[in-house]
């Protein structure tokens, strides 16, 4: 996640530049952080499906903040069976079946792949 300099013209008096560090601020608290379910080491995969290579695995207690979601292969997990992936960070894909959403369809943005 980048944060990017924003310029934008209020009133007179007011230079309207906000300054980096409130953008970035406001983005962190917008993120949303989910439970992956207890007991499981979450395999976290290069794209949305159980054909794409482990980049790294979740420990058990983890939580994930779902940039982006997108359809991949469908997996059955704690959550039911669901063909949703989770984007956790760039290049970073985890199913949704494992992650404690309270929904069984989207929660976030559709992924721009």
């Amino acid at each position: 996640m980048s944060v990017e300099r924003i310029e934008e013209t209020v009133g007179a008096g007011d230079t309207g530049v906000v300054a980096e560090a409130e953008i970035a601020t406001a983005t962190a608290a917008a993120v949303t952080y989910y439970p992956v379910a207890p007991g499981v080491r979450l395999n976290v995969r290069s794209g949305p499906g159980t054909g794409y290579s482990i980049v790294r695995v979740l420990p058990e207690g983890s939580k994930v903040a779902i940039y982006c979601q997108t359809p991949g292969t469908n997996v059955s997990g704690p959550y039911g069976t669901s063909n949703i992936w989770d984007n956790i960070a760039s290049g970073e894909f985890v199913s949704d079946a494992f992650v404690r959403t309270g929904s069984d369809g989207y929660v976030a943005s559709r992924c721009a792949l």
